[in-house]
């Protein structure tokens, strides 16, 4: 039997938004992160750690499976939303998960104006189209290490040679 109760909520956007002007109110500082988290793995964990270090709560938007397919192509996600919102609501570094279906965050930013916006390092911080949104919102960004050998195509990679070798 699942502790559902034990998992961060799963908030739609106007949920989020109360949620994040609670936090404010007491005056605690809020992290917000984004992806597409398909096929769960040791880099999503540790950026996520790293990400919930920044401020005093987490929240994390979850591309829809649409945004996925137009981001990473026709047979992505593999884990459909549900599964992935679960995942990560599951995870201690995440305080609360918001979906969204738009290719970037713009929209949810705006509208949560978090304190901290934390991205890969793998980008640079001039490259994010939502820079401008969460610095008009009053935030800043921050990049997180990336760990190499541990994205999801990696991972996929590597199951479907292993599948092939068994073969």
């Amino acid at each position: 039997m699942r502790d559902a109760e034990r998992f961060a909520p799963l908030l739609d956007r106007d949920q989020a938004a109360v949620w994040r002007e609670r936090l404010r109110a007491d005056g605690r500082r809020v992290v917000f992160t984004n992806g597409c988290f398909d096929v769960l793995h040791a880099g999503h964990v540790e950026y996520l750690a790293w990400a919930r270090a920044a401020g005093d709560a987490l929240i994390v938007g979850l591309n829809d499976d649409a945004s996925v397919r137009l981001l990473k192509g026709a047979p992505r996600p593999i884990v459909p939303f549900a599964e992935r919102a679960e995942l990560l609501r599951a995870l201690r570094s995440v305080d609360a998960v918001v979906g969204f279906s738009e290719r970037t965050p713009e929209a949810l930013l705006e509208r949560l104006r978090p304190d901290v916006h934390v991205k890969s390092a793998q980008y640079r911080e001039d490259e994010l189209p939502e820079r401008a949104t969460v610095l008009r919102g009053g935030g800043r960004i921050a990049l997180a290490p990336h760990r190499d050998g541990t994205s999801t195509s990696e991972t996929i990679a590597r199951i479907l040679d292993a599948y092939r070798a068994d073969r």
